[in-house]
């Protein structure tokens, strides 16, 4: 479906709803379009020009039950002279209008077109033209002319301002239905009067062997539940057809989904339709999908409490330890093992494999620089936003930043008090890619005049940021005394 929304939206003499109505109505209209067996396009008149005259297409759907008679894209594009006084007649008017030449846009295939204006509070917003292919000419089935009965009915609800309506849903749950799943025709009363082949299967997957039509859906539907205590209070206004909404309802380990769709004129509702669709396999594989969220979410928890265990036994051995150097060696593995178990315990709270880096780092920040400094008063500051980072990103930068603290302290302001930063930006590069860039400065002693030794901190830095980050690192005098750290790379999924 091709849509053009920018005259909606720029539209001046829109009422209040009018836009959002419009927009509903696009977002709706496959439906329509499957029904009709035909193509339809949304018409707007130019912005300063006379309805009678200047029109454009802002949208148009091809229908998935036959084939498209409109091969090329033509939104955005003005009216063809030979459509125009059609659709100008149905604007002023405010009734269905029927062309009286089939040739319609390409003469090699002979079409039906029809002009409906979308009337809103007595108003004409837009209007919707739609083009049946009339080439193939068959005898049409019961299928084929209850579709176009309904489509009919759906249209003529249009020029009332009856449909599309407000109370229809508008989520994106997967496995809602559509005209080819199964269609099911009811009157006033809720009286099938007519059950797709697909409809039909549906419901005998449900248990139901019966034939559906001149039977009550309501009363069919309820005879299929097995556990009447777990119904969606929605579901005897779905099958009834009294309100717009959508509901599922499960027996005998078959999903099925059900939205309805009344049909009204003027002065009552005189049917409805409602699509059902067989959503057992969709929700079985959301079902894995759960499953595996919360299985990973453990093993999250549990890497996280071993390696709380192994920082636990890191803590008994440096207190046996009578080397000064042993026990600052096992001090600083606690320190890494207990970054790498912060990752996890993020992760294993939520769902998405992904890390508030902000809220992590922000105790990382600060923890890391007080284990560093227990004798002296180092004040911490942060700058920028991190944003949401990929986990097998968080935990290599986690520990990176953790590593450059503890060096600015121990070795940057060497026993002293003082200040440690932390800034990040993210940004685009003139490729398109997304950029972060970290900065890690104190206002210490500042680099070493000469050659100097890296030590175990530093190397594992290094190997991080080029290896694991695919990123740069670079290090500099800051301006005002001390050392500025600045790591640049590309926030790319290390499993792309």
């Amino acid at each position: 479906m091709a849509i053009f929304t920018d005259p909606i939206r720029d539209h001046a003499n829109l009422g209040p709803g009018d836009s959002e109505w419009l927009h509903l109505l696009v977002g709706d209209w496959q439906l329509v379009a499957d029904l009709a067996f035909a193509d339809l396009a949304l018409w707007f008149p130019l912005p300063d020009a006379d309805p009678a005259h200047g029109y454009v297409a802002l949208a148009h759907v091809r229908p998935s039950t036959t084939h498209t008679v409109f091969h090329s894209d033509f939104v955005g594009d003005r009216i063809r002279s030979d459509l125009s006084p059609l659709v100008a007649k149905a604007w002023v008017s405010q009734v269905i209008e029927r062309s009286a030449d089939t040739s319609g846009w390409n003469t090699e295939i002979a079409m039906r077109v029809e002009a409906v204006p979308m009337v809103r509070n007595g108003r004409t917003l837009a209007v919707v033209t739609t083009h049946m292919d009339l080439s193939s000419s068959r005898m049409p089935s019961r299928l084929e002319l209850t579709y176009r009965q309904c489509a009919s009915d759906l249209l003529r609800m249009g020029t009332l301002g009856l449909w599309p309506d407000f109370a229809s849903p508008t989520g994106s749950r997967r496995g809602a239905p559509r005209v080819g799943d199964g269609l099911i025709r009811l009157d006033a009363e809720g009286i099938v009067q007519y059950a797709s082949p697909n409809g039909v299967s549906a419901y005998r997957r449900l248990g139901d062997v019966e034939s559906l039509e001149g039977r009550s859906l309501a009363e069919a539907t309820t005879a299929l539940l097995q556990d009447r205590r777990m119904v969606d209070e929605t579901l005897p206004l779905v099958v009834t057809g009294r309100m717009p909404w959508r509901t599922e309802i499960e027996s005998r380990g078959v999903s099925l989904s059900l939205r309805a769709i009344p049909l009204r004129d003027a002065n009552e509702r005189f049917g409805a339709v409602v699509l059902c669709r067989d959503v057992s396999e969709l929700r079985r594989r959301e079902q894995e999908l759960v499953t595996k969220d919360a299985t990973i979410r453990e093993i999250h928890h549990r890497v996280k409490n071993n390696l709380q265990t192994v920082a636990a036994l890191l803590r008994m051995q440096s207190r046996r330890m009578q080397s000064e150097e042993g026990k600052q060696g096992l001090a600083q593995a606690m320190r890494r093992v207990g970054t790498i178990a912060l990752v996890h315990e993020t992760l294993s709270q939520g769902l998405a494999q992904s890390v508030d880096f902000d809220e992590l780092i922000g105790r990382q920040f600060r923890l890391s620089a007080e284990v560093a400094s227990p004798a002296q008063r180092v004040s911490t500051e942060r700058e920028g936003v991190f944003g949401e980072l990929p986990s097998d990103f968080a935990t290599p930068l986690a520990l990176v930043i953790n590593e450059l603290v503890t060096n600015a302290v121990e070795h940057g302001l060497q026993d002293r008090e003082g200040t440690v930063w932390l800034k990040a930006n993210r940004s685009i590069s003139d490729d398109g890619d997304e950029i972060l860039n970290v900065q890690v400065s104190d206002d210490g002693v500042g680099l070493p005049s000469g050659p100097y030794s890296e030590g175990l901190g530093l190397q594992i830095v290094r190997t991080l940021v080029t290896s694991e980050l695919g990123g740069s690192i670079r290090w500099s005098s800051r301006s005002g005394g001390g050392t500025t750290v600045e790591l640049e790379m590309a926030l790319i999924s290390r499993g792309a």
